[in-house]
């Protein structure tokens, strides 16, 4: 099974393209539908977003499609499910966006062989604390889940080198400070910390939070990453109030902006 950071750094695309979309929004069947839409439009990577009551760094969009899936009771078991059953369509890997709480919930153990048996192979934690990584870092290790660190526009240099020290794969950069989905400028601080991470690891570099225009992605891909996420863009197109016309729209859009990935110089 190829690895996430394996492919991202062979995806056909100057820079990989990962859509977010939130499990059970607008429901866990239109969830799978997605899923396979997005595989078959282009995408290299999907991050699966587990709905959570206190979603701390996600902005509006993604907090209220949260809020949709949890009304009609989306849990992680009906996640797994809905992964596994599609597992024979789609062969990219899914990343699972989730907070640390949920782990703990059900046992980081048990929730990392969870997900390991329905064959998610990424995992992000975005509240996971650097110094309480080690254990569920070995655990991902041990069952070929690939635990992705993030690194914000604050991070210091000793701070990411501790970070990459710990990663087994592709790191995650924050673009900006705050929560997800406010589309923003690129900050000259995102280059530097770019330049920064690269002259200490040859892991693959993804970029996300505030990434939502064709022309955002067109700029970002001349910069030095493997990978660009778009999370809040894909929820709102897919939240659509009938189904196949938010089906319609993540393929269009997933379509234009892997020829923008493809052939961005």
């Amino acid at each position: 099974m190829t690895s996430i950071s394996q492919t991202i750094q062979n995806s056909s695309s100057k820079c990989a393209l990962i859509p977010f979309i939130t499990a059970g929004d607008p429901n866990l069947k239109i969830t799978a539908e997605a899923i396979i839409a997005l595989h078959k439009s282009g995408a290299d990577v999907i991050e699966l977003g587990l709905p959570y009551s206190v979603p701390l760094a996600d902005g509006p969009t993604i907090q209220e499609a949260s809020n949709r899936a949890l009304i009609q009771n989306t849990t992680l078991d009906k996640v797994l499910k809905i992964v596994k059953n599609i597992n024979q369509s789609v062969t990219i890997p899914i990343v699972l966006f989730t907070y640390y709480n949920p782990l703990i919930s059900r046992g980081i153990l048990q929730f990392i062989q969870d997900i390991s048996r329905v064959g998610i192979q990424g995992l992000l934690i975005p509240d996971l604390p650097l110094e309480e990584a080690d254990y569920i870092n070995y655990l991902c290790h041990q069952f070929n889940i690939e635990l992705i660190f993030l690194i914000s526009p604050t991070s210091t240099t000793v701070r990411i080198k501790n970070i990459v020290d710990k990663a087994n794969g592709s790191i995650y950069l924050v673009t900006k400070t705050g929560v997800t989905g406010t589309p923003s400028k690129l900050q000259p601080i995102t280059k530097y910390l770019i330049d920064t991470i690269k002259t200490i690891t040859y892991q693959p570099l993804i970029l996300g939070f505030g990434i939502s225009t064709p022309d955002q992605v067109k700029n970002l891909c001349n910069l030095n990453i493997e990978g660009i996420v778009l999370g809040s863009i894909f929820v709102k197109k897919l939240s659509n109030k009938t189904s196949t016309t938010g089906i319609k729209k993540i393929i269009e859009f997933c379509k234009e902006l892997k020829q923008i990935t493809f052939y961005s110089y």
